[in-house]
């Protein structure tokens, strides 16, 4: 079963002030570009009177499915050393927001780059890495009465979905493992003779 290296929770680490500054690191398991930036937003609003927020992510196994920002610090200073750190540990679907409160003490671009990515490596170093299965996110919309037919279809290949609604119709969002997709939405078809809508992708 292929397989992708992650963080097993979230985890907060600080360090001790470099020059007055205080480095928070925050981290958490993401799975979804939507997923990693509602972390981000959420670290910006709990730390909202903080100097800056600099954040970096991976998904996936696309080399392509990341971001990060330096949030007004010196250009490479802080966003891309806190992806290094997830790179140099071969980490995917993991989040990091590094937020900095200034102690007063100018620290250079050597030292901001050391203490951006000090503060991610030490909370990296601090949480428990695992291997989980690669995922795709799987979208799909059916009518209640054909909720017990889809219910019975989760249940044999033990998945429970990650987001649910129930509006006119039912819309739900499941993490599938990748060599499972082709036949969950074969028995979701089956099930609900054709009345499923299928979207691959969250």
């Amino acid at each position: 079963m292929p397989t992708i290296r992650t963080v097993s929770r979230a985890l907060r680490l600080e360090p001790p002030k470099i020059k007055g500054s205080r480095f928070i690191a925050s981290i958490e398991p993401v799975v979804s570009p939507e997923d990693a930036m509602a972390f981000v937003e959420a670290r910006r609003e709990e730390f909202r009177d903080a100097t800056h927020n600099c954040f970096a992510w991976r998904l996936g196994l696309d080399q392509d499915a990341m971001r990060f920002s330096d949030d007004g610090e010196p250009s490479g200073t802080a966003g891309r050393p806190i992806l290094q750190e997830i790179d140099g540990r071969r980490l995917t679907n993991v989040a990091v927001v590094v937020t900095r409160y200034y102690g007063g003490t100018k620290l250079g671009t050597g030292g901001l780059i050391r203490a951006y990515g000090g503060a991610a490596a030490d909370a990296l170093d601090a949480a428990t890495i695992v291997e989980t299965p690669i995922v795709e996110m799987l979208r799909f919309v059916f009518g209640y009465e054909h909720s017990g037919a889809v219910q019975g279809v989760l249940s044999a290949f033990s998945l429970e979905p990650t987001q649910a609604d129930y509006g006119a119709r039912i819309r739900m969002v499941i993490a599938v493992p990748i060599e499972d997709v082709e036949r969950l939405e074969q028995a979701l078809i089956d099930a609900t003779r054709g009345q499923v809508n299928l979207r691959p992708g969250a």
